[in-house]
């Protein structure tokens, strides 16, 4: 039996979570958290009576409090709140899939009280992925991707050794706008965005989804994950979402992870890992598949993949900055402020006004991404 606090219960990869452990009966949840949804976390809770629960928003966690009071279950709030969620003595594994920014500090704070992290935000990584990796060095802590193309790099790597890898190779869906150009996508709307063709997934990864940024993100993700150079790392379109990422070694062979798409797989590889267990989700026959086909991204229609590229390739604040002009154009777009195509003009023209700080510590990444979201919110708000 291993104790678990769960960053971002009540989300997509929180609730599928929830839903593997079910399954496996082999984990204690002691830990719980949800931004506004309280709700679905007061049933939740109940249902699983953890030792703690935390709401970010603070008016929220009252209501919540007062609605579990007489069940010995605390309710923290903020920022501290996921921290000490994070931190719960009794957990062994703590799995983030809180989106945003929001995650990196009870990520690190994890790291530091020595819990196996179950990676599903890909924000700690992008924004300060050179702290986080040294962290979890220093302190012994395995950091396992929860991303089922992550997922698929880590279980393809065992076939080799780290000097043996020519190159990772991420698949990318294309979305639900593959095949589309610029003009077709001047009039898209919301809808059309969120449609994925093969995930079901929460809205900001749909739309990341949709511009390809959630590719450009998982580059940079995958650099520190797996301590390779981005001249090393290539992106191709895989529309039928069976193989999840591939790894190629230096005597010509490519290691593939298969599978349907469904995240209830890596979500489970990462929690029983280094083992494997049964799982009752639908397996894959290929028979039923006839066709696998691979295409070059097209970074003229979807450039916020080369954005990311670039982003990592000057390095330092760059990287937050992408990815909080990203996180607040997306915002602007759901929120029907802006039009699809602007979500990569935004990002652009942030990150040509940025001056980046090499070598930053944490306070430098954090305050990058304050300047890049109130660059952006400022031009909204007149």
């Amino acid at each position: 039996m291993k104790n678990i606090s769960i960053l971002g219960s009540t989300g997509s990869i929180g609730t599928q979570t929830l839903e593997v452990i079910n399954e496996l009966d082999s984990f204690k949840i002691v830990g719980l958290s949800a931004n506004k949804n309280i709700d679905l976390l007061e049933k939740q809770a109940l249902k699983y009576k953890p030792k703690i629960v935390a709401v970010y928003d603070e008016s929220r966690a009252r209501i919540l409090r007062e609605r579990l009071n007489i069940y010995n279950i605390k309710v923290v709030s903020g920022m501290d709140g996921l921290i000490e969620v994070a931190t719960e003595k009794e957990a062994d594994i703590v799995l983030t899939s809180v989106v945003g920014m929001i995650g990196l500090l009870p990520t690190l704070e994890a790291i530091k009280s020595g819990k196996i992290i179950a990676l599903a935000n890909k924000e700690t990584l992008v924004t300060a992925g050179e702290i986080v990796m040294r962290k979890a060095k220093e302190n012994n802590v395995d950091i396992i991707p929860v991303d089922s193309e992550h997922s698929a790099i880590f279980q393809s790597l065992k076939s080799g050794k780290k000097e043996e890898v020519a190159k990772i190779i991420l698949t990318a869906s294309g979305g639900p706008f593959r095949g589309k150009k610029l003009k077709d996508l001047e009039k898209v709307s919301v809808s059309d965005a969120l449609k994925h063709p093969n995930w079901s997934m929460g809205r900001k990864i749909s739309i990341d989804s949709a511009t390809l940024m959630n590719k450009g993100l998982e580059v940079i993700e995958a650099k520190w994950l797996f301590d390779v150079d981005i001249e090393n790392i290539e992106v191709i379109i895989h529309p039928q979402s069976i193989i999840h990422s591939m790894v190629e070694f230096i005597d010509g062979s490519v290691i593939a992870q298969l599978g349907v798409p469904d995240m209830k797989v890596p979500i489970q590889y990462a929690l029983t890992y280094p083992k494997r267990k049964y799982s009752s989700i639908k397996k894959l026959r290929l028979t039923d598949i006839k066709e696998l086909t691979f295409e070059e991204p097209d970074l003229n229609t979807f450039p916020c993949l080369k954005l990311a590229f670039e982003a990592l390739k000057q390095g330092g604040t760059m990287p937050s900055v992408l990815n909080a002009a990203n996180e607040v154009a997306v915002k602007l777009f759901l929120d029907k402020k802006i039009k699809f195509l602007d979500i990569p003009k935004l990002i652009e023209e942030t990150m040509l006004k940025h001056k980046t700080i090499y070598n930053p510590n944490l306070d430098d990444i954090i305050e990058s991404d304050k300047w890049a979201r109130e660059s952006i919110v400022s031009k909204y708000d007149r």
